[in-house]
């Protein structure tokens, strides 16, 4: 199911009734909604959609009278991220609805049965965004839908096409009203998106043009007098703020910006339990706090430093989840990959018994972190900084000299670090000095990427060259914990009075990955950094 759920992610595709685990049991389920909305200046006149390839019938399916009240807070935050929320009655889908965009065009609704409050299961999905900010009605929507199926010729529904009459009706603020006609065309689930091109292929030649708005929320915003606010900028708004794009500051806190956006963005996706999530979020709080300790020369970290020590708490909380779940891919598949007569007893059923019960535990641990009012505190802490961050001389200096003397510091302490695992012998002790220099190599790498807009490619060929050493450190620590696991697989094994046979021969090929790792280090540190970052000159 994690593949088809990671399929489906990159696809725009979902499993067809697929409830997202987090949700099971507060009644919310997810539809991915791939639709293309069009403009319709005066009479409505559809054209012969079956002429369009794929398309063999269409069969009208009536007219249904929708009622839906938009919710977001008084400074519409939702849709200055292109989310809506909305209450709505009439049609077949009744309820509470949440659209959170994936790609262009592509958007997942969550919905939840209809009630007088916000349900729960949604309410947690937006915190990230309002925090403690109520929302409250901005705009109804009254809409006549007449609706029309289209059918391959073997019966298959392949889309609904809608034909919308809007009553726009502006609930906050200045009063106004519109109206409007336009064309929605959604796509049925597991159909090829191809189907759409030919649909609007149909509509361009009777003169139907796809909508300038991406929704209909933006569009009676708009209509109304209140566009969708701009998302805020990179640089900071307080009188610090630097917004000269060519200085140190400016190039600090836009890395800074795309990492807090990202904590933003993923703290839904985590809680609906997607794909990746808890690992991009990890990486995301990494990068963040790193941003924070290596250019301390450019932010104060007086300011900085709590802040970073909330991160590495929140990563740590998230982190449990995301290790088990590579510890269990790791061992499952060395186990899938060994010959059968090698794999005696119950194996299969005692990791997935391991892992189920070690998991539930670390996905209520990582939910309670993005719940606790600590972790809202973190985020309100983080938008006082961007709005005035706390910016030294060096940030205003121009970025290339400031930034490349942190890269090149923060490499210094890498090649301490490596250097003193080397120089010990295989053990516990050189185990945590590779860890230690694991870590120092993401600092370098995440500093390279920050910087990389100022230094261009000789940074951005040192992240190369950082990816390379953290891949062969980060496997040596994965055989490091995948052992500690395979011990106590072992122990519970003999416990349960199951042979301990296969947990000893995964045990052994683990070390001998770890002793090939030691092998290989040197040649990829040799070969860890670019001789043209000392010299590289800023854009």
């Amino acid at each position: 199911m994690a593949q088809k759920r990671a399929a489906a992610e990159r696809t725009g595709k979902q499993p067809k009734g697929e409830r997202r685990p987090g949700e099971r049991n507060s009644g919310a389920t997810t539809h991915r909604e791939i639709e293309r909305k069009y403009e319709v200046m005066g009479e409505v006149r559809l054209p012969d959609l079956t002429r369009a390839h794929g398309v063999a019938t269409a069969h009208a399916r009536g007219v249904t009278e929708l009622d839906a009240v938009y919710y977001d807070t008084a400074d519409l935050r939702l849709a200055a991220d292109s989310l809506t929320l909305r209450r709505r009655t009439g049609g077949g889908d009744a309820g509470w609805h949440l659209k959170i965009p994936v790609a262009p065009g592509v958007r997942d609704e969550i919905r939840a049965p209809l009630s007088d409050t916000l349900p729960r299961s949604l309410a947690g999905l937006l915190r990230s965004r309002v925090r403690t900010t109520p929302v409250q009605p901005v705009v109804r929507l009254r809409s006549r839908r007449d609706v029309t199926h289209l059918h391959a010729a073997d019966g298959t529904l392949l889309a609904e096409v809608s034909v919308d009459t809007v009553h726009a009706e502006r609930l906050t603020g200045c009063p106004g009203s519109a109206d409007w006609t336009e064309i929605e065309v959604e796509l049925a689930d597991d159909v090829d998106p191809e189907i759409l091109e030919a649909v609007e292929k149909r509509l361009v030649k009777a003169g139907i043009q796809p909508s300038a708005a991406p929704s209909k929320l933006a569009r009676a915003l708009a209509a109304t007098g209140t566009p969708v606010p701009e998302r805020p900028t990179t640089e900071g708004t307080g009188p610090d703020a630097d917004t000269d794009t060519g200085t140190a500051g400016s190039v600090v806190l836009a890395y800074v910006r795309e990492q807090v956006d990202a904590l933003i963005r993923l703290d839904p996706a985590v809680r609906r339990d997607q794909p990746d999530a808890i690992h991009r979020m990890r990486v995301a709080c990494r990068r963040l706090r790193s941003a924070l300790r290596t250019y301390g020369n450019v932010l104060d970290r007086e300011v900085t430093d709590p802040l970073a020590a909330e991160l590495r708490r929140l990563a740590g909380e998230l982190g449990a989840a995301r290790d088990l779940e590579v510890l269990d891919d790791r061992i499952g598949t060395a186990l899938a990959a060994i010959p059968r007569e090698l794999a005696a007893g119950p194996v299969h059923r005692r990791l997935k018994s391991w892992a189920k019960s070690g998991g539930a535990g670390t996905r209520r641990r990582a939910q309670a972190a993005l719940d606790s009012p600590r972790h809202l505190a973190l985020l309100t802490r983080i938008d006082a900084l961007l709005a005035d961050p706390p910016l030294l001389p060096a940030a205003h200096r121009a970025a290339g000299p400031v930034l490349r003397k942190a890269v090149l510091r923060d490499h210094r302490r890498l090649a301490r670090r490596v250097e003193r695992a080397l120089a010990l012998d295989p053990g516990t002790e050189r185990d945590h000095a590779l860890h230690d220099a694991r870590k120092a190599a993401k600092r370098v790498r995440y500093a390279a990427e920050a910087a990389a807009p100022a230094l261009g490619k000789p940074a951005r060929r040192l992240v190369t060259r950082m990816k390379r050493l953290q891949d062969c450190l980060g496997d040596h620590q994965d055989s490091v914990v995948a052992r500690a696991a395979l011990r106590e697989l072992a122990d519970a094994a003999h416990t349960a009075g199951e042979t301990a046979f296969t947990w000893g021969v995964l045990y052994g090929r683990e070390e001998a990955v770890a002793a090939d790792r030691e092998r290989e280090l040197p040649r990829v540190w040799a070969r860890s950094f670019a001789p043209r970052f000392r010299a590289a000159r800023s854009r």
